[in-house]
């Protein structure tokens, strides 16, 4: 051997004992707290970009790992995600790992923050989750029953006759805002009068609800939020059927029976969901006064949604559902409409349908999304009655109340997400279309209105430091409004266009592993146009009121700012979860429906601009999750929402007559919900649930045609469940429940009687007592 030779051959031998100095393999196994293997487990070395995953048994091996790492990072689904320091000393063993289950589900993948996947832990918006476990604990059959369980969140009932019910976000009402189904926006204003009431929870996956201003990314009317509606994925081969059966203050019955079933392929590349259900609810009179306080209600739905996978790298997605549903409200529910006193009737027929192609690069850093949703809506309604009288001009009005109403939204668009190493960049434009036709001709009330909108946004997530990210984004709509508003001799057009810019800015800090901090900045707006208060009309001393867009109106626009601490620890093997939130917004030009003097035979309110109004206040949650068998969550709300100026609420024929407040009407300055789940036994389960409502102003006509503001009572709602789970054999189980909502009877007792009543003064629990019992079979967990 030369010298030359040994030379080289000292310097690999040098080399390979370096190497093997500084590299090593890491080897070891993961388990739950049953000491049960966890496969598909994610290991990943922090400030690299190895890692692998676990196999069957739990097992994992890294190669090649540099002996200098600090941590592994292990997460999986349904478990907490945990950093384990590296002894670097030991690394010739196996390491036995132990993860506890997320009984918070804080690690759940959300949308609604960011318009595309990302853990709630991870999200720089505050995203709360309404789950299929909350439905089944609140033995929720419509997604009005379930909305109240979340901070900031209220549903109310506004009308005795046809049950108009809508959710309010941070106290602001319905309109403020933006219902969403699969993250787009067809959730016409149309749809928002009766729709919470026609969507089944057995066709839904998830509820993602975002507080405070959206518009940053989804456009007009997310003031004060968004609620977005995710509908079931097929995701394993599965079926279930439901009974529920409810029998109010021993009179009315509420009958519903609702299904979904599921199919997948086994290479995974193609599957579909189905679901339905019918309902059939008696109408209700609380005060045995001859008029309904709850409408008589009939619903069917049936939808589907399926995906196809022609490769690993792309997926078209498709979902479709058709709801059906009749509601009567008033006197003498058996005779025709115009034979009644007062009567409130309405025929929907609603088709919701959308397709999505994805499309990955091979490296999954590019993705491209292309998307159209529609709704279309045909209603036949009645809005009216006798009054009370029976001259022929009675009878003439009340033959001519029926009208038709045809309502058009779609929404589609393209967004292109680009994934570096740390950050996340998002841009998209999509093209929003609706178009509503109103016509009652024995009241000569016409909405013939078209919006259309373009709006493109962009959107930066900048890991600034590990423990330090930001959403940047900001979002331009250009809208078109062009409408006609007839009512009675009353005539108004509007023909605007409108481009708003709304930027948005949102900070999370993680100041330990264990506290976060979440601030952010976000604009809105609200365009001048027919919303979903608009579209219900009631009745008032045998009068039917309506809403009438005034004249020269301008852009609502908000300002809105949050901060939030959480804090997420584990005390033993309890999880546990504190958020303490602040929000204020503040409205400039906000739309405002005022009672004017009445024309012949109605009644009108008028949207008008407003001054300038402040919402501001606290959210207050917590959750206890001691194990998978017992659960504690409850939060609450504190606020104030007022006007700037003494706002005009009731215009009379003298100004003495006139009634004018700084606070917002029908909105409580605390309320809240608490939540326990008690699995007993494998099989036996008990869900007690709450509901607190507390005094606000509510505005009230005398027969007189004056109006009052009145102070309303609180209210505690207490709700209980039990079920029993029979294992009929592998995969197929049976299931018997029943329990009692609102036990103590907490209800409204001063509900306006008789044909000359105010069929909006309601409020409070949207049902007496109600016992429910039911069966569901099915394989389901």
């Amino acid at each position: 051997m030369t010298f030359l030779q040994f030379r080289i051959l000292f310097i690999l031998l040098i080399i390979t004992i370096g190497q093997s100095n500084l590299f090593a393999q890491i080897r070891g196994q993961i388990t739950n707290h049953k000491k049960e293997p966890i496969p598909n487990a994610t290991v990943k070395i922090d400030g690299t970009g190895q890692g692998t995953s676990t196999d069957s048994l739990g097992n994992f091996f890294i190669e090649n790992a540099n002996k200098n790492i600090a941590h592994l990072h292990i997460s999986a689904i349904g478990y907490q995600h945990l950093k384990k320091p590296i002894d670097a000393s030991n690394l010739s063993t196996s390491i036995q790992i132990q993860l506890q289950e997320d009984n918070l589900n804080l690690n759940e993948v959300v949308v609604s923050a960011s318009r595309y996947g990302m853990e709630r832990k991870k999200a720089p918006v505050i995203v709360n989750v309404l789950s299929p476990k909350l439905f089944n604990a609140t033995q929720s059959v419509a997604m009005s029953e379930t909305l109240n369980y979340q901070p900031g969140v209220r549903v109310e009932n506004n009308c005795q006759n046809c049950g108009f019910s809508q959710v309010r976000l941070n106290g602001m009402e319905g309109a403020y805002s933006q219902i969403l189904i699969n993250s787009r926006s067809v959730f016409s204003a149309l749809n928002s009068v009766y729709g919470l009431d026609q969507i089944p929870t057995s066709m839904i996956d998830r509820i993602e609800v975002v507080r405070s201003g959206g518009s940053a990314l989804f456009g007009a009317n997310a003031i004060a939020g968004t609620i977005n509606i995710i509908t079931k994925d097929p995701v394993e081969n599965d079926w279930q059927i439901k009974s529920t059966n409810s029998l109010i203050d021993g009179k009315s019955w509420d009958n519903s029976i609702d299904f979904n079933t599921s199919y997948v392929d086994n290479d995974l590349k193609a599957g579909a969901t189905f679901y339905g259900m019918h309902r059939n609810r008696e109408a209700f009179d609380a005060n045995q006064d001859g008029f309904s306080d709850m409408t008589k209600l009939k619903n069917l739905t049936f939808g589907t949604k399926a995906f196809f996978s022609p490769s690993d790298y792309n997926k078209i997605t498709l979902d479709l559902s058709v709801l059906n549903e009749f509601r009567r409200g008033g006197d003498r529910l058996d005779l025709s409409p115009h034979f009644t006193d007062v009567t409130e009737q309405l025929q929907t027929n609603s088709f919701i349908g959308g397709i999505n192609f994805d499309q990955y690069s091979k490296d999954y850093k590019h993705k491209v999304s292309i998307y159209a949703s529609g709704q279309k809506t045909a209603r036949d309604s009645y809005y009216g009655g006798l009054g009370g009288g029976r001259t022929h001009q009675d009878s003439v009005l009340a033959s001519n109340a029926y009208g038709v109403t045809d309502d058009f939204a779609m929404v589609a668009g393209t967004q292109y997400t680009y994934n570096f190493e740390r950050d996340v960049f998002t841009v998209g434009v999509e093209l929003n279309n609706n178009r509503t036709k109103d016509n009652i001709p024995g009241y000569q009330r016409i909405i013939d209105q078209k919006t259309l909108g373009v709006g493109s946004y962009a959107q930066y997530e900048w890991n600034i430091l590990d423990n330090v990210k930001s959403l940047i984004g900001a979002r331009y709509d250009y809208t078109k409004v062009d409408g006609e508003y007839h009512l009675s001799n009353i005539k108004r057009q509007s023909n605007q266009n409108f481009g708003t810019f709304s930027p948005r800015f949102t900070l999370l800090y993680d100041i330990t592993d264990y506290l976060q901090f979440r601030g952010g900045y976000a604009r809105g707006f609200r365009v001048p146009q027919a919303f979903n208060e608009d579209m219900h009309v009631t009745s008032i001393g045998g009068q039917q009121v309506f809403v009438l867009i005034g004249e020269n109106l301008k852009n609502e626009y908000s300002n809105a700012y949050t901060g939030s601490f959480n804090l997420t620890q584990n005390i033993g093997t309890v999880q546990t979860s504190l958020l303490i939130e602040g929000f204020y917004t503040d409205l400039k030009n906000p739309f405002t429906n005022i009672m004017t003097s009445e024309e012949e035979n109605i009644r009108i309110e008028e949207m008008r601009n407003g001054s300038g109004a402040r919402v501001y206040g606290s959210n207050i949650e917590l959750n206890i999750a001691p194990s998978s068998v017992f659960s504690i969550q409850a939060g609450g709300t504190i606020q104030r929402a007022q006007f700037l100026e003494s706002q005009l609420l009731f215009e009379g024929t003298t100004e003495a007559e006139n009634v004018s407040t700084k606070r917002y009407v029908r909105t409580p300055n605390v309320y809240g919900y608490f939540n326990a789940n008690w699995k007993a036994t494998p099989a036996f389960a008990v869900d007690l649930t709450s509901v607190y409502t507390g005094s606000m102003i509510v505005p009230h006509i005398q027969e007189s045609g004056q109006m009052l503001l009145k102070n309303s009572t609180d209210f505690m709602e207490l709700n209980l469940r039990l079920g029993y789970t029979f294992s009929l054999k592998k995969d197929l189980n049976l299931e018997i429940f029943g329990g009692v909502q609102n036990m103590f009877n907490s209800f409204q007792k001063d509900l306006d009687r008789g044909a000359l009543r105010d069929s909006n003064y309601i409020y409070g629990p949207s049902r007496p007592r109600t016992a429910t019992f039911g069966v569901k079979i099915g394989h389901f967990h």
